[in-house]
């Protein structure tokens, strides 16, 4: 089908499709967000509040409304990650239809409760697989060996259409016109057809596609000149991790998206926080990839007016856990030194004191390893300037250290220590309130008593810090008085209790 021809009929369709989608779900708002510093006017299309939570339900709907009556009683099969499988349920349960869908093994556990929720007794799901491909796979050839009609996620006109209606709401908001639109792309029906009916109706209208780290299928298309195959796809962002685009949304996509880039799970994880603070909303990670993107080219976007979807919010709960700790690496406000102090009594008490006191410390990490030398691995939550003032302090003090926040065993958590060079070890759980000093302090009163071999506090987020700290001792009797100095530092602590015995065994062995 020629390019003129194709764009034609997606206007066409989507005009068509408004008249149907709206039997299932109404219009989602245009919510706006100023930011400054440059100046920005960001309009978020909130797909997060749909029938769904995703905008998937759009084109599902749209393609099965149009289904034979001969057809709907065959029944229907689909293959997904997730959102896509809800719109086919919740368009089977409206439209009286059964439907197989075929979802891979790692599927998201809220995913397939949603899809059940949505389709009840008219769906039937079958996990297969490692990824979306093997779904596919094994969707088309139910298809094909039982004459049930395939409905495809996005390579469809009918799909595109059906997704293309948020794009005449966002026409019809009266927010427009835009001067650029950052869309995320997956198979790229989606942003095939909203890009498609945005250029239509907004001609000086900027297109920039945008697809997450290890999975830029669409890029690779547009390079090749055809959908190609990657090798390898990253799956943080599990809603547009997609090995190969469709040829529909790759011939569209070529001839309407201006620039493509990339944005980082981190840059992600911190566009999620973003919409928090300014929306409180939580999107999936396919759903933030857009604001993501701006969030990247902020400094570039000076006085412009700015589009984006937020897409999806469908996520499993125990990823927040992730996001939280990637979003400060993301938006490069988090930043781990590994800084060398000598082992021994007071050191680390030192290290701390030398700190400016606007650095907030989020993330501590160390383990005894060395007689001679420690090597602590400190987060720091701070702006590019204050970065700048603290590795003057550290300077100014004779503190070596080094940037290791793209570390592996770091972003892991990794804390190393050699049990055998414990010296009368305790450890204790220290809950402490949440304020600048607070630890320094309560090391201030014990450093003249112990040794500091193991150090583990990560920031919670709550006004109650919580960390495991390990303590030697020169002798047997320093380490008998050990709860007479607890006591005498029981003003910079909430509560502190030792390890018990089985635990302390398992430490030191």
């Amino acid at each position: 089908m020629d390019t003129k021809n194709l764009h034609y009929r997606l206007q066409q369709g989507i005009l068509e499709a408004s008249k149907r989608v709206y039997e299932v779900g109404g219009a989602t708002p245009l919510d706006h967000i100023t930011l400054s510093k440059p100046s920005v006017e960001l309009f978020v299309k909130r797909e997060d509040i749909s029938p769904i939570h995703a905008y998937k339900w759009r084109g599902a709907y749209n393609r099965m409304a149009q289904l034979t009556t001969e057809e709907l009683n065959g029944g229907v099969v689909t293959s997904s990650a997730g959102n896509h499988a809800q719109g086919v349920a919740l368009a089977a349960c409206k439209l009286g239809t059964r439907a197989i869908i075929y979802m891979p093994l790692s599927t998201p556990r809220m995913k397939q409760v949603a899809v059940k929720r949505h389709g009840g007794d008219h769906v039937e799901i079958r996990l297969h697989g490692d990824s979306y491909d093997n779904a596919s796979a094994a969707a088309h050839k139910c298809a094909a060996e039982s004459g049930l009609t395939y409905i495809h996620p996005y390579d469809e006109l009918a799909v595109m259409s059906g997704q293309g209606t948020l794009a005449d709401e966002i026409v019809t908001s009266g927010q427009g016109p835009f001067d650029v639109a950052y869309l995320q792309v997956g198979g790229g029906g989606m942003a095939a057809a909203v890009a498609s009916y945005l250029k239509n109706q907004f001609p000086s209208i900027r297109i920039v596609g945008v697809e997450g780290e290890g999975q830029a299928s669409m890029a690779a298309a547009i390079k090749a000149g055809e959908p190609v195959t990657l090798d390898q796809i990253d799956v943080f962002c599990d809603g547009t991790a997609v090995r190969k685009v469709g040829t529909l949304t790759h011939q569209i996509c070529a001839e309407v998206v201006d620039e493509w880039m990339v944005v980082s799970n981190d840059e992600v994880s911190a566009a999620i926080q973003f919409l928090w603070e300014e929306l409180r909303c939580i999107p999936e990670p396919s759903g933030a990839m857009g604001v993501a993107a701006v969030l990247k080219h902020r400094s570039k976007l000076a006085n412009q007016s700015v589009l984006t979807v937020l897409c999806g919010a469908n996520m499993d709960f125990e990823q927040l856990a992730t996001i939280a700790g990637r979003s400060a690496v993301g938006a490069a406000r988090r930043r781990y030194l590994k800084i060398q102090i000598p082992e021994k009594p007071g050191a680390m008490y030192r290290l701390l004191e030398s700190l400016p006191e606007t650095i907030s410390i989020m993330d501590f990490q160390y383990g005894k390893t060395d007689t001679q030398g420690a090597s602590p691995v400190i987060g720091f939550d701070l702006l590019p300037t204050d970065f700048k003032v603290l590795c003057q302090a550290l300077e100014l003090s004779n503190f070596a250290f080094s940037e290791v926040t793209s570390e592996s065993d770091v972003s892991f958590r990794l804390i190393h220590y050699e049990p055998k060079l414990l010296v009368y070890p305790i450890f204790i759980t220290l809950e402490f309130h949440e304020r600048p000093g607070v630890l320094a302090e309560f090391l201030r009163v014990l450093s003249p008593h112990s040794n500091l071999c193991y150090f583990n506090y990560v920031y919670s987020g709550e006004r109650v810090g919580r960390a495991l700290l390990g303590f030697e001792f020169e002798d047997r009797e320093q380490y008998g008085k050990f709860d007479q100095v607890l006591d005498s530092a029981k003003h910079a602590f909430r509560d502190c209790r030792r390890v018990s015995e089985d635990t302390m065994k398992r430490i030191v062995s």
